[in-house]
């Protein structure tokens, strides 16, 4: 279990995320790859992930009050589009960010690892 935490968190380089002072603690539900971002862009993301927050309890409330299926599908659709939203500013700062520095770095596995997400986020 110890191990596992250890693999976990390190970055891409095989260091530590401990280790490594452009990357922050790991997170066991992720890749182990950190990014420091700026306080506008976590600003902005933050923003968008709490108003999708404040729509999916929205809906939850609906779906408790035993409100119309269309009117519940309808706000459904909406939260969707806000999580969409969301996916394309952090896109946007991930090709920004991440991948135009490791390409600059010499890099070019980035660019696989772009394509793969970009086929999972367009299924």
């Amino acid at each position: 279990m110890e191990e596992e935490k250890k693999i976990i968190a390190q970055n891409q380089n095989g260091m530590p995320a401990a280790e490594n002072p452009e990357r922050g603690e790991a997170c066991p539900a992720c890749s182990g790859k950190h990014v420091k971002r700026t306080p506008e862009e976590q600003k902005a993301l933050l923003t968008r992930l709490r108003r999708v927050e404040g729509q999916i309890r929205g809906i939850e409330k609906m779906v408790e009050m035993d409100a119309y299926c269309p009117d519940i599908l309808i706000q459904v659709s909406a939260a969707t589009s806000a999580l969409n939203s969301f996916n394309k500013q952090l896109l946007a700062c991930h090709i920004r960010g991440c991948v135009a520095t490791d390409i600059r770095n010499g890099n070019d596995e980035t660019i696989d690892e772009l394509c793969s997400v970009l086929q999972k986020l367009m299924k």
